[in-house]
This record gives structure tokens, sequence and C-alpha cells, in this order.
């Protein structure tokens, strides 16, 4: 084989090789893509405006939670059944998220007539919350029920003394927490009672804190 010959065979093995590389970079960038796509949260809705009061007296509305993760609970400080565990169960996950992550948790009262921002600093005081980080909100009650049940699908209403059960507090809502994305999506629902939902709504967490939002 003369010197051009084994030139171009060297040459067509080199240009074989790059084209099965190129391939195999460009199969392997489409099924990152088909996985990333395949396992993205699902989404639930858009969380409408709002306008309600912190536990320290200024007014939050949906803007102060852009490029924000959220996470929303409901509860009332006089609960004496699952509230006090929804709180503690997120005050563990707030200690696991670092201070400067994109985050916020968001408690809002059902029973904003009794938990004015005072009784929800004390509350909040209570589980260590981080008040630049952990905003506990009131307002007034048909914004809030309605928030709720139109803004993230839960259920909450007043529990009357003569249907109430032994057991049962003046209000009843749903005890699931809510996972909200950068751009006010809602990205999933845990059960706030469940160690495996806690679990579940961590790893979610961190998805979402690395998911591209352009």
């Amino acid at each position: 084989m003369n010197t051009n010959s084994k030139g171009r065979s060297r040459t067509l093995v080199i240009t074989v090789v790059l084209v099965t590389v190129a391939s195999a970079l460009g199969m392997g960038f489409v099924l990152r893509g088909w996985w990333a796509a395949r396992n993205a949260l699902p989404v639930f809705g858009s969380v409408p405006d709002f306008a309600l009061i912190e536990r320290s007296g200024r007014v939050v509305r949906l803007s102060n939670l852009a490029d924000m993760v959220w996470v929303v609970d409901f509860i009332f400080t006089r609960c004496q059944g699952p509230c006090p565990i929804m709180t503690a169960g997120l005050a563990q996950l707030q200690r696991t998220v670092p201070p400067d992550a994109a985050v916020r948790w968001i408690t809002i009262t059902v029973d904003p007539d009794y938990d004015t921002p005072a009784v929800l600093t004390a509350y909040a005081d209570r589980f260590s919350a981080s008040q630049d980080r952990w905003w506990f909100l009131t307002g007034k009650k048909e914004a809030i029920y309605g928030l709720a049940t139109d803004g993230f699908h839960l259920g909450v209403r007043e529990n009357p003394v003569e249907e109430r059960l032994p057991s049962e507090g003046p209000f009843l809502h749903s005890t699931r927490l809510v996972l909200v994305d950068k751009l006010g999506r809602i990205r999933g629902y845990y059960d706030s009672e469940a160690s495996e939902g806690l679990t579940r709504l961590q790893r979610d967490l961190g998805r979402l804190l690395g998911e591209k939002t352009s």
C-alpha cells in the first residue's frame, strides 16, 4: 500500500470515529432531554395573586415570591391536632436547606380573627422559624379561604360546634403541604403527617431549585 492509500485509510478511520463520537454525544443529549422531560414534576396550575399580612406587619404579595421556590401550608395556632406536627416538620426541613437558598416557607392561618401578627409571631418563635425565610400570613378570612380553595385546591371550612366531633377543632382544613416553583406554579402535594411525604418534598424541593425557568 502506498503512502497516499495509507493516508486516506487513516483519514477514513478518524472520520468514522469522530462521527461515532458525535452521534453518541448527540444521542446522549437527546436521551438526557427525554429523561428530564419524562421525570419533570407535574404542573397543577398557577397560584393567583394575593395580598396578606405577614407577622412582621408588612404586606406580602405573589410578586414578593418571584424567582423563589416555596412551600405552603395552612394551620391555625389554637389547633391541638395536626398543625403543630406540620409546623415541626417544616422546621426540621428548614434546617436542611442552606440559608442562602432561594426558598421560602409560607404558613397561612385559617383563623385570622384570632391569629393576629402578634399571635403568629409567638407561634413561629416556638419553632425557631426564620423571620427572613419563613413567613406567617394572616388577613381577611374570605381572601384566605378563597386562596386555599381556588388557588391551592385545598379544602378549608369552619367547623360549627353542633357538627364538631370531640377530637376536632373549630376549623377543618387540609394538612397537605404544597410545593410551588419559581414561576408561581404548583408542582406537588405532600402528606405532612407521613415521613415519606417530607422525604419526597425535600427531594422535589432540590429538583426545583436546579430547574431552569427559561
